[in-house]
């Protein structure tokens, strides 16, 4: 698109004034440059950069705190809050050893009849570990607790149980059942997870809205697996409230002997599994909702900062500048936006602005075809010249044809001016 045109001149806002003195001979006019200054960048983004930049603290903070509270969170070697030392000393005054082991090839290994099996994080481990671990430990004659297991592990590890997916808003809880255990502990709080469905044997008790946080499942060989909603009663900070202690020492004291599985990272079967997996089996649960929330997110950000506060409002310029300038800022801004139609709405303006009172139209007229052509028509010297495709006519279909629209209506009001 030209920029500049003897006539693109007239259409600048009349307010324009020629305020810079003209150049002396021999010398150049001060050239405009509409380049931004590093100044002027860091004005314009400093505000997403320190923004930016905040947000980096943050996560790294949170990530920071959640690492700290999550260390050892389960363990029976930390006396962190989360940890669960104090139970694991608890045990061991009452004779029944504890060790800690972190493969499932280790678990399986050690279940039998005189051993418990407590599985931290059952949700963590891959179907192949759990398939492994419910082959050794169905037929052991031990017990199996699982710690708030979850959709993920329940269709392996307790194959005839089903998760609520509501959980207890209860954290306290009574027994409700015939389980001695529970009925020696009295109100624990086993909250968390609560299970709908369960086999007709199964020992159902800490109800919460009538479904059961913690469930005893009979095995065969006198084996049984135990299901709690949550992990609070084996907890440093939680053991000695209400009956959790009671209730932890009985369930893991079963037996002379526990060993307690933490999942781990660096298990040979979970990467020999994961080499099956899709990547999209990698990625967290939920992760498809989130991309879907970031996606309206985006289109409400675009909705705001795309918003109007009102009508366009005109507003004289602060200050006096060139014409020049402004004729060649208005036409690099329609340039950028590819506005042709802009651009020759302004030239035709303009050049009927010009016109009306030329050849006698009141200015009130001068966009009114009905009232200035005709005018205009009686004053041009060329017989049957139609003006009305030149003044109102379609806008430019490119840049040459609004280059050859502005010639013409210089030649026009030149024509005009002459007769």
């Amino acid at each position: 698109m030209t920029t500049q045109h003897p006539t693109a001149a007239t259409a600048a806002p009349q307010n324009a004034q020629d305020s810079t003195p003209p150049a002396r001979p021999g010398e150049q006019p001060p050239a405009t440059s509409t380049a931004r200054t590093p100044r002027q960048l860091w004005t314009r983004t400093r505000g997403l950069l320190i923004a930016a930049a905040i947000l980096l603290i943050a996560a790294v903070a949170i990530a920071l705190v959640r690492s700290e509270a999550a260390h050892g969170r389960l363990d029976p070697r930390s006396a962190d809050p989360g940890g669960s030392r104090a139970v694991a000393h608890l045990l061991a005054d009452r004779g029944v050893s504890t060790r800690v082991v972190t493969t499932t090839a280790e678990a399986r290994d050690a279940a039998g009849p005189d051993t418990t099996v407590l599985v931290a994080s059952p949700d963590l481990l891959t179907g192949r570990q759990q398939a492994q671990l419910h082959a050794a430990t169905t037929d052991s004659g031990g017990r199996t607790v699982l710690i708030a297991p979850g959709a993920p592990s329940l269709g392996t590890l307790a194959p005839h149980v089903t998760v609520d997916p509501t959980p207890s808003l209860d954290a306290l809880a009574r027994p409700g059942c015939t389980l001695s255990a529970a009925r020696r502990a009295g109100d624990a709080e086993t909250g968390g997870r609560r299970y709908a469905t369960y086999p007709v044997d199964a020992d159902t008790c800490y109800r919460s809205e009538s479904l059961p946080t913690l469930l005893r499942l009979p095995e065969a060989k006198g084996g049984d697996t135990v299901l709690i909603g949550a992990p609070d009663i084996l907890l440093n900070d939680r053991l000695d409230e209400h009956g959790n202690a009671s209730l932890a020492l009985q369930l893991l004291g079963s037996r002379p002997h526990l060993v307690w599985y933490l999942p781990s990272l660096s298990d040979d079967a979970r990467a020999t599994d994961s080499e099956r997996r899709s990547f999209f089996d990698l990625l967290p649960s939920g992760w498809l909702w989130g991309t879907l929330q970031l996606c309206v997110a985006a289109v409400l950000v675009a909705f705001w900062r795309g918003r109007r506060f009102g009508r366009l409002v005109p507003e004289r310029l602060p200050v006096a500048i060139r014409a020049s300038e402004a004729v060649e800022g208005r036409a690099r801004l329609y340039r950028k936006a590819n506005a042709r139609d802009r651009a020759a709405s302004a030239l035709r303006t303009a050049t009927r602005t010009r016109l009306a009172p030329l050849i006698g139209v009141p200015p009130s007229q001068a966009h009114t075809p009905e009232t200035l052509l005709p005018a205009l028509t009686a004053a041009l010297h060329t017989p049957g010249q139609d003006p009305r495709p030149l003044l109102f006519g379609p806008p430019p279909a490119n840049d040459a044809a609004l280059t050859a629209l502005a010639d013409q209506l210089d030649a026009l009001e030149r024509e005009v001016r002459h007769s």
